[in-house]
């Protein structure tokens, strides 16, 4: 077993959020690389086999360009916050063919009091939400295991962000999962404590998350007509 991030991965974040510029970034850019940066690129590396049995189809890429771990840099050309770093590291594990078609996928948030881990699909086009919609109308019962499963929603919450107010057009008011149709985006995640993000068992507790999301993640894959 090994830690990845340490109190001064949070600490460097938290400076970051008190110091949002880019003098203060570029003084402590050293701690960024060593605290934040290096550790998240090997988590992403050492995650690599345990992904790949959940699916062949998604990457843990630890690649600096294209990769799965986001820019620190925040695109502020249309925010009135023009801060320009996020005060957060975030990595996402990929479909294959992402940059093809619309596709899921799993993610890892690290921030002070308030990392997380998920998966699914977050902001995606009308389109796609449609597709998604028609395919769970039309297969509940696969739907309530891939994401009503009792043993899966006790570690795991529906988010419901920005949800329709009505049910969708073309779709009943008594449809059992009526109320999931109203989603805008379709992600399971649960918080991790900064203890567990320090603790010697994160790559297995990731592991393990990533398992548990897999079925999920299928039926999304499915209703768009994905492998995985």
């Amino acid at each position: 077993m090994s830690t990845y991030f340490t109190p001064a991965s949070f600490k460097f974040l938290k400076g970051l959020a008190r110091h949002n510029e880019k003098a203060w970034f570029e003084d402590h850019r050293a701690d960024y690389e060593a605290n934040v940066r290096d550790p998240f690129v090997r988590l992403i590396t050492d995650l690599q086999p345990a992904l790949a049995e959940v699916s062949e189809h998604f990457r843990a890429d630890p690649r600096g360009n294209g990769g799965s771990l986001f820019r620190i840099y925040r695109d502020a050309r249309f925010s009135n916050d023009k801060s320009p770093y996020k005060t957060w590291q975030g990595a996402r594990f990929f479909h294959a063919r992402r940059r093809e078609v619309p596709a899921p996928s799993f993610y890892l948030h690290l921030q002070p009091g308030g990392s997380f881990v998920g998966a699914g699909l977050w902001h995606p086009e009308p389109e796609t939400q449609r597709k998604v919609r028609q395919f769970i109308f039309d297969n509940p019962g696969s739907w309530k295991a891939a994401a009503h499963e009792a043993r899966l929603r006790k570690r795991f919450d529906l988010a419901d962000e920005e949800k329709l107010v009505r049910p969708p057009r073309g779709f009943p008011a008594a449809f059992e999962f009526i109320d999931d149709l109203k989603h805008r985006n379709w992600v399971l995640w649960r918080s991790l404590d900064d203890e567990a993000m320090t603790g010697p068992k994160l790559r297995q507790t990731i592991a393990a998350d990533l398992a548990t999301l897999g079925p999920f993640v299928d039926y999304l894959c499915a209703a768009l007509d994905l492998e995985f």
